[in-house]
């Protein structure tokens, strides 16, 4: 299995699967069933998301290059150095591992967001989907100030840890009820990439010329309470209003109807739209 170094020269396995195009997808390829694999479900996601992604594009004809650099940041968290600099460099760490010289990148959420980074500083992507985040007004404000929140819980937790008290049944996509159990590293860490991103100007996503595609939940507008800094992280709203400038910047635009942040990311949703949008973009594509 190759290895990553990442920014801060810390090892990431990196796994290959199939023949084609490569694929960048930043995502474990393990599965996982038992209590922590119910209460992932019981929240709304897919504890084996990654493995589903991996497998399925792998049988539909590209080499997928793979890496759980979330699951590592939660292993090893960089609070002091995770700037958006540092994550490019992480992930062409990882295409270098493989030996992919050109590929495709996929990623949701945070990591669709890395992946726009990483078109800005590399001519080595030979296409980018972004999956649940804007290209263009994209919730940078608003995300900083909910992992701002995040690190204070964080810090307050480990300084006055509260009394135990049971779990309230978890409700999917009910944001307010998430308990911090994260450490003040890890939420750090992403204080210090949104704080990266503070003056970043994401009209530089209409600049791009490599094929582009951007797939949101129909639903995905995210309301945050009091706890969170009381903010809106404006998704599927962000891309219905410059639908029209991005689709006329070259941006591939696909909206699930009916979908929030956590439907939207399955696997069954997006890889209708990601696997055939990636076959026409790639055919002949070393």
């Amino acid at each position: 299995m190759p290895t990553a170094r990442l920014h801060d020269d810390a090892a990431l396995d990196v796994t290959t699967l199939g023949d084609g195009p490569a694929v960048l997808l930043p995502v474990s390829t393990a599965t996982t069933e038992g209590p922590q694999a119910d209460a992932v479900r019981a929240w709304g996601a897919d504890p084996n998301l990654g493995h589903a992604l991996a497998t399925r594009l792998a049988a539909a004809g590209f080499r997928v290059v793979a890496a759980d650099y979330e699951g590592h940041l939660a292993a090893r968290p960089k609070p002091g150095t995770l700037t958006a600099d540092a994550v490019a460099a992480d992930l062409l760490a990882v295409a270098d591992a493989a030996g992919a010289d050109r590929f495709a990148y996929y990623g949701y959420s945070w990591l669709a967001l890395a992946g726009l980074q990483l078109a800005l500083r590399t001519d080595r992507l030979t296409a980018l989907a972004m999956g649940g985040y804007p290209p263009l007004d994209g919730p940078y404000a608003a995300m900083l100030t909910v992992t701002r929140a995040a690190h204070a819980l964080a810090v307050a937790a480990r300084d006055a840890p509260p009394e135990p008290e049971p779990a309230p049944a978890p409700e999917p996509g009910d944001w307010d009820a998430v308990q911090t159990t994260q450490s003040p590293e890890l939420t750090g860490q992403y204080v210090t990439l949104y704080e990266s991103l503070a003056e970043f100007d994401d009209r530089a996503s209409l600049d791009l010329t490599v094929p582009r595609l951007v797939v949101v939940g129909g639903e995905d507008d995210i309301t945050y309470g009091p706890a969170w800094g009381d903010v809106e992280v404006v998704i599927a709203g962000a891309v219905a209003r410059r639908r029209a400038e991005l689709e006329a910047g070259g941006w591939g635009v696909e909206v699930l109807d009916g979908k929030d942040h956590l439907s939207a990311m399955q696997a069954d949703a997006v890889l209708p739209v990601l696997e055939p949008w990636l076959t026409a973009r790639l055919r002949g594509v070393a």
